[in-house]
């Protein structure tokens, strides 16, 4: 059973406009509440706008160690920057690394008039 995370935002909430994620790119978020903290991370590439739990599925970890560089220098997967793992922009799979056969948590979102919401 999943615990719910109190810091984790609520369906509706907008989370910037889409030029502001570079194409490709992405962009982490942070939300804290008390002491719960939840991280995510939305990506653009082309018509492709996909958000995930910033965590590793492997380690625990966050995937990025420096601000809103979660992708690879061509932009192709998500990396997590710990170990080497690549994850799948579109699903969250990981295709290569010590997590093969697993995937990223997905954090739903959703596009409205230029702007990304959680969904």
């Amino acid at each position: 059973m999943a615990v719910s995370n109190p810091a984790r935002p609520a369906p509706g909430e907008r989370l910037c406009a889409l030029a502001e994620i570079a194409d490709p790119g992405a962009r982490g978020f942070r939300f804290r509440q008390d002491s719960a903290l939840f991280a995510g991370v939305v990506v653009r590439r082309g018509a492709l706008l996909a958000g995930y739990v910033d965590v590793c599925p492997h380690a625990g970890w966050p995937l990025a160690a420096l601000d809103d560089r979660f992708l690879t220098r061509n932009g192709d997967h998500i990396l997590c920057s710990g170990h080497g793992a690549l994850f799948d922009l579109a699903d969250g799979a990981c295709v290569v690394g010590p997590c093969l056969g697993e995937r990223l948590a997905p954090w739903p979102i959703t596009l409205r008039g230029g702007d990304v919401f959680t969904a």
